[in-house]
């Protein structure tokens, strides 16, 4: 620092006696007036600049820049799961970057960047003087550009002398403490490129396929052409800018001696050659479930004086990476499935064609169509020429009929979230099926229905009549639920109507308990963030709600009615392995009367064993001490299935994102058929893998409260009657404390807002 002061001061002498020269001519008062003139205005210049040191910002900040260490996302079995960077950029050494692209940038940036020391005055005179002329010229060197890379907000982007001085001593403070080589390499590894790629390295790869090093020069003139107005001269979009913009580097070179007059005439003609590939942030195994985290870790780290995207903290997760890739594996493959399935269902000979009021419908809703209406073009002659183009047809049937899946799995007793997939391709759709879609449940929101019920002393052996439903809605409204075919007329059990998915036998359950218990019910084990409507068909799953809820509810029911909170983060650590915080294990809340939990639990074997969900035992062999539930919804719209397990409660839903768009089949739009088989291959393959064991046995804490067998019973109603007795699997323990006040007997409900007449919203 002391060198770089001296040389300035011997070199404003030298300019101070080389002006005085030029004047020796005048009289001398008029030269005296004169020079105190000049010397005044440059030094209040000057004292200003110094006064703008302290305020300018620190330089330390460039070596930060290259040694910056992203926060790492690890799973609880120590693996890497994400990494936060604040750019897509990979740092590059000064040797890795092709001598053609710092050829270039120095020609065209600043071609005496070896000769000064931050500010080129000959540059800035000249830029001072076309700018009072009237056409503004840059006169900032490669450091003075760094400069404003780096610190933009410090700096500021406004035409004004106090942002030029405090470029201008943040250059100077720069070229003072780095070395030439340093400044070009941190500027060519900050610059940014456009479509999220930072530094030259990322620009290589996303315009031309290739690594820096290897960049010839007509790749190395197009990129740093780029510099003067990324979006401008952008060669993707704007080809013949950017062909022009490149000529103009390379006649540089030429003016420089870095290239060949010949070999120039040579090369101006050619194409850019450009092989565009957009970089995409690698997220890893979780992405959603890593991009759910950054948001709250950014607010932790500032909270706390760190920075997420430089400072090397390390974020322990309850992720278990084994467990991750099974579900990942088990979601693309049902993904695929379903996609050979929707992409039969909606081929053109099966209705996707101009004809089809929907994909009318759609094309008039996209992006294209609104943007030529609101040129003013006609409307309906805009929808002529959309439906007429075929290629642009089949690229909106590929982006609406694309399945959809997410999948949730998370220890019911330490709310350890274990597995998360929010989609089945992040990059193609980071929108996540767990916390952010909301759909409706369907037979899946059945079980609080019935634990409401056993919450009022109901059992699972009592019996209603699977006949037609008729339930008034006042005002001379009538709702009928429906099954898939007609009723049997006779007697069934809630077990087996639970089991069974029967809409018939839930409607007069919900009518017994009503729906505000009902829906008390469900917020207490867990659906706490989503509205449900309290009218009776919220019985058969028609208020929306998260995947992420449902699990949670469910893993109340797995635990005997004890709630509690989600848990994604363990702890975090410093870049030296210095625990900076943990995060307390939150307290399990008892939020429903154990009893019924119980009950319920046990009766949702029932769907497993006989029910809805038997391909669980047959297909995938989980012989397990399961109990879960499928969901369907209208018209086959959202397809669901959860399983509990004693240390894991796993879900799935498969779908699409707009809610007109069906499988259009009966058999694969069931839940038991489109949601399940993410389910079961995951059990399946954490069991056999003994990532999860399967020997594990659900323990009732309560005796099993069952009626007396009748008289005379035949042998095989007798072991039914053993059977449910002890269906818990484990000991009969005294009866506990009863968590929750008497509950309301009160079968009315309120008739909320109409629904429709009939409603086949099933298994």
């Amino acid at each position: 620092m002391r060198t770089f002061f001296i040389s300035l001061w011997a070199r404003l002498t030298a300019l101070f006696h080389r002006v005085a020269g030029w004047f020796a001519w005048m009289p001398r008062p008029v030269r005296l007036g004169l020079f105190w003139t000049m010397v005044a205005v440059p030094t209040a210049v000057l004292l200003y600049a110094l006064a703008l040191v302290p305020l300018t910002p620190s330089v330390s900040d460039i070596r930060k820049a290259k040694s910056e260490l992203p926060a790492q996302l690890m799973s609880m079995d120590g693996k890497l799961l994400a990494e936060y960077r604040w750019a897509n950029r990979e740092w590059v050494e000064l040797s890795q970057v092709s001598p053609n692209v710092i050829d270039a940038l120095i020609a065209t940036e600043d071609h005496r960047f070896y000769d000064h020391w931050g500010m080129d005055w000959r540059r800035t005179a000249s830029s001072v003087v076309h700018t009072l002329r009237g056409a503004p010229q840059g006169g900032s060197t490669i450091t003075q550009q760094l400069a404003r890379n780096l610190f933009p907000e410090e700096i500021g982007r406004s035409r004004t002398i106090s942002r030029k001085l405090k470029e201008a001593v943040t250059a100077l403070k720069i070229e003072a403490s780095y070395s030439k080589d340093e400044i070009l390499e941190t500027y060519l590894n900050t610059v940014p490129f456009l479509y999220n790629a930072y530094g030259i390295e990322m620009a290589a790869r996303t315009y031309f396929d290739k690594s820096a090093d290897k960049l010839n020069v007509l790749e190395s003139a197009t990129l740093i052409g780029m510099l003067k107005g990324t979006a401008y001269y952008n060669p993707v979009l704007n080809p013949e800018r950017a062909q022009g913009r490149r000529n103009t580097v390379l006649s540089q070179m030429v003016k420089r001696g870095k290239l060949d007059s010949k070999e120039f005439d040579a090369l101006k003609v050619r194409p850019l050659g450009v092989n565009f590939e957009r970089q995409t942030e690698v997220m890893g195994p979780a992405p959603h479930f890593a991009m759910q985290l950054r948001k709250q870790l950014i607010d932790w780290a500032d909270s706390r004086g760190y920075n997420l995207y430089s400072d090397g903290l390390v974020v322990r997760t309850t992720i278990d990476s084994r467990l991750q890739a099974i579900a990942n594996r088990a979601v693309e493959r049902q993904g695929l499935q379903l996609q050979g399935v929707a992409d039969k269902a909606w081929s053109q000979r099966n209705g996707w064609g101009p004809d089809n009021e929907l994909v009318q419908t759609l094309v008039r809703e996209s992006p294209e169509f609104r943007a030529a209406v609101d040129k003013g073009e006609d409307p309906e002659a805009t929808l002529k020429t959309l439906l007429a183009n075929e290629p642009w047809l089949q690229k909106l049937r590929a982006e609406k009929t694309r399945v959809q899946a997410g999948f949730l799995a998370q220890d019911p007793v330490t709310g350890h979230v274990l597995a998360w997939v929010g989609s089945r391709d992040f990059a193609q759709d980071p929108f996540d099926h767990v916390q952010a879609a909301r759909r409706q449940p369907g037979s899946t929101f059945k079980p609080f229905v019935y634990g409401a019920a056993f919450a009022q002393g109901a059992l699972p052996t009592d019996t209603l009549m699977d006949s037609a439903v008729e339930i008034p809605l006042g005002g001379g409204r009538v709702w009928r639920p429906t099954d898939g075919g007609p009723p049997s007329d006779e007697p069934m059990t809630l077990a087996d109507g639970l089991a069974l998915s029967k809409n018939t036998i839930t409607a007069q359950v919900m009518q017994q308990v009503g729906p505000a218990r009902v829906a008390e019910v469900a917020r207490a084990l867990g659906v706490r963030q989503s509205k449900l409507e309290e009218v009776p068909s919220l019985a058969l799953g028609t208020s929306p709600v998260t995947l992420k809820e449902m699990i949670s509810a469910y893993s109340s029911i797995a635990t005997l009615g004890r709630y509690i909170e989600p848990v994604l983060i363990l702890s975090i650590e410093d870049r030296h392995g210095k625990v900076l915080e943990t995060f307390a294990q939150p307290t399990p809340e008892v939020v429903f009367d154990p009893r019924a939990a119980q009950t319920l639990r046990n009766t949702m074997r029932g769907a497993v064993d006989k029910g809805t969900a038997t391909a669980i035992r047959s297909r995938y062999g989980v012989q397990a001490d399961v109990a879960g539930k499928t969901g369907t919804t209208q018209d086959n719209t959202d397809g669901w299935f959860i399983l509990m397990y004693t240390r894991v409660v796993v879900g799935a839903w498969a779908g699409f994102n707009d809610g007109r768009i069906t499988l259009r089949s009966d058999y694969w739009g069931q839940g038991a058929r489109s949601a399940l088989p993410m389910v079961g291959e995951f059990m399946q393959q954490a069991i056999r893998t003994k990532v999860i064991d399967g020997n594990d046995r659900f323990v009732d804490e309560f005796a099993p409260v069952m009626p007396p067998p009748p008289p005379d019973a035949p042998l095989e109603n007798m072991r039914d009657w053993i059977r449910g007795l002890f269906g818990g699997g484990g000991t009969p323990r005294p009866p506990g404390p009863n968590g929750l006040p008497p509950v309301t007997t009160d079968p009315g409900y309120p008739s909320g807002p109409p629904v429709p007449a009939e409603e086949r919203v099933g298994g």
